[in-house]
């Protein structure tokens, strides 16, 4: 799509997630932005009634996930409910995770405090869903995109931002080396 919307690099770190309930996760165990630091993160926000989301999104972050070690590549669904709230609950979520076997963490975005829109829906001003963000190495919110983001696009930024990361974990006082292996 020509509407992707890639970001500036000199952006602050992307703001914490703020969850309600965890799946796919070991035990239910939260994640933060903060462990992930040294890979790419993918978190892609969707809610199951969405049909673009069941048909695009959550297949292509299902891709993403499989395509990459996750110490690479993290992926997290962030499920985000704004409307029918009634039939989206986490039961219903459960159930939908085991449907469509979904393998990656999926999070609960917490509920609003002032309204129906979730909490992390509003940190990161998402407009809607399917809703694509995508940080850096360093917890930089490099692409901010609302509806599909072509494969090749995404994988294209994805090795990008894998790049930066091998480099940089390359670099010290005295210059950067090739990472090893290469």
């Amino acid at each position: 799509m020509r509407n992707i919307q890639l970001i500036d690099t000199a952006l602050e770190v992307a703001p914490e997630l703020r969850i309600s309930q965890w799946f796919n996760t070991p035990r239910g165990m939260a994640i933060d932005l903060q462990s992930l630091r040294g890979s790419v993160v993918l978190l892609q926000a969707f809610e199951m009634l969405c049909p673009p989301c069941v048909a695009y999104a959550i297949p292509q972050a299902a891709a993403v996930h499989e395509a990459f070690p996750s110490s690479e590549v993290a992926v997290i669904g962030l499920h985000t409910v704004f409307e029918h709230h009634e039939a989206m609950t986490p039961e219903a979520l459960e159930v939908f995770i085991h449907e469509y076997r979904v393998k990656f963490p999926i999070a609960v975005d917490a509920p609003g405090v002032q309204g129906p829109v979730p909490q992390t829906m509003q940190a990161y001003g998402l407009r809607g869903t399917p809703s694509l963000v995508v940080l850096d190495h360093v917890g930089r919110i490099r692409l901010h995109h609302f509806g599909r983001v072509d494969d090749l696009r995404l994988g294209g930024l994805i090795g990008q931002l894998r790049a930066e990361a091998a480099i940089a974990g390359n670099c010290d006082a005295d210059g950067c080396a090739l990472p090893a292996g290469r």
